[in-house]
């Protein structure tokens, strides 16, 4: 069984910063892709960054230069920096991992709200 927790969601006014965590537990052999994905209200849930186990990246292009992705793998965790936040970025945002033998788990998603 493996789980993963999200945390450093919140309200934050246009132009600051959130810090998202999202680390995983359970039984875990290694882990491949560890990503953020947000889905805001009415809208298809999008891919916002991601790091590959060789440490390429990824990021949609609405983030680009805004968010970092990062990881540490002693501690199976997955971090968003969040800078230069706007109001467009209010969504639901989730963690995704995928892990070796276990397949792809979803966390349970943290509200971000950025206020004009």
């Amino acid at each position: 069984q493996v789980q993963l927790v999200e945390s450093g969601g919140g309200l934050v006014q246009a132009g600051g910063s959130l810090r998202l965590s999202c680390a995983a537990s359970g039984t875990i052999f290694s882990i491949n892709t560890m990503a953020w994905y947000r889905q805001a209200p009415g809208q298809q849930r999008e891919l916002v960054a991601a790091m590959h186990s060789g440490g390429s990246t990824n990021y949609a292009d609405s983030v680009k230069g805004r968010f970092t992705i990062s990881r540490d793998n002693a501690k199976n965790t997955v971090y968003l920096q969040m800078n230069s936040l706007k109001p467009e970025d209010t969504a639901t945002y989730y963690c995704n991992v995928n892990f070796r033998l276990r397949g792809t788990y979803w966390g349970q998603g943290t509200q971000v709200t950025v206020s004009s």
